[in-house]
């Protein structure tokens, strides 16, 4: 029996999340990420009849949310005295960037498993950034493969993208802000992927304004409300990639540890088609001056969508999470060929 190349290394996970939780991610993350701003305009708010409060993460660190959840992470580990000799994690582009850019903050190497037709400007962040970028088969079970087997070899940590309550409760600090910034929020529009995001969120508007609606926004296909209402997984097996012009949110089913707080929190879900998200990211471009990705784009076009006016019931004041701005300028959302020819 060979001993293994690299001596296992032992991480203590954290085994929950909540408010408690997200308030010390806030402390951790304090001095070395941005407070995005919140900006309004009057345009959308006359299109909408809301008055919608969007939050900039586009504007944090590597362009992204992705920055807080990777950042929270790796320092708890280090924290829980585990200096693992790599970090390593998969991704659509927005977290392999963020994690690098964490890793090479916290002096640690990094790999990041992207699947093939990722966008250039993401991978050549990720490489900019320091880490090793690692192509493989386009699904979530062709990456996490990809990435279990790296973490194997070199005895790593595995940073996942939304399956970790550390990483949720970093991404619960947008929450934290957003309540604080914007006084008796109604209503707050989630775009959402495997549910790190709108899980922590949730978390943290939930326990500071629980009548505050949190309503998670999909692409075409993912079918969220179905599994939500059920409290049952029903989606086809094995994992697949949703086709839509936003890879930011391309992963059908939600994970396995962001799932039931989802039930819990989540109050419905608005579904987008990818001219609708276009149509967002237009908006913002030609309204608010701001270029965002496509699964920015769906949270405006949720926004501006009859089925918020069905949900939000009565409320005014509504925050939109603009998740990112990772755009390959080459191929601008309301430009993308599979939106054009529909």
């Amino acid at each position: 029996f060979a001993p293994p190349m690299f001596p296992t290394v032992t991480v203590l996970m954290a085994t929950k999340v909540g408010l408690e939780e997200v308030r010390l991610a806030a402390t951790r993350l304090a001095g070395n990420l941005h407070r995005t701003e919140v900006i309004t305009c009057s345009t959308l708010d006359s299109m909408s009849g809301y008055q919608l409060f969007f939050k900039t993460e586009m504007f944090q660190k590597t362009g992204s949310f992705k920055a807080r959840g990777a950042l929270n992470a790796i320092k708890c580990c280090l924290e829980r005295g585990s200096r693992p000799p790599m970090i390593v994690t998969h991704s659509s582009g927005n977290h392999g960037q963020a994690v690098a850019w964490a890793a090479r903050h916290c002096q640690l190497p990094c790999t990041v498993v992207v699947p093939e037709g990722t966008p250039t400007v993401k991978c050549e962040a990720i490489k900019g950034y320091g880490a090793r970028l690692v192509m493989c088969h386009p699904t979530p079970t062709g990456r996490k493969e990809m990435a279990d087997k790296i973490a194997k070899e070199t005895g790593g940590k595995i940073i996942h993208p939304y399956d970790d309550y550390d990483v949720i409760a970093g991404q619960g600090t947008i929450g934290l802000e957003l309540i604080e910034q914007v006084a008796d929020l109604d209503v707050v529009l989630v775009p959402i992927s495997g549910g790190g995001m709108t899980s922590g969120i949730a978390t943290a508007v939930k326990s500071i304004r629980p009548e505050c609606k949190v309503i998670a926004v999909e692409p075409e296909g993912k079918d969220l409300w179905k599994s939500l209402k059920n409290r049952e997984r029903m989606w086809p097996n094995p994992p697949q990639f949703l086709n839509t012009i936003a890879e930011g949110i391309m992963t059908q089913q939600v994970g396995q540890v962001t799932f039931p707080l989802l039930c819990d929190l989540v109050d419905g879900v608005i579904t987008v088609n990818d001219k609708e998200m276009a149509e967002g990211c237009r908006l913002a471009a030609e309204r608010m001056k701001v270029m965002v990705e496509a699964a920015s784009g769906a949270a405006i076009a949720a926004a501006l969508s009859d089925k918020l006016k069905e949900m939000a019931e009565g409320g005014k004041k509504v925050g939109v999470i603009l998740c990112g701005g990772n755009v390959d300028m080459m191929k601008l959302p309301w430009l993308d060929q599979r939106v054009v020819n529909k």
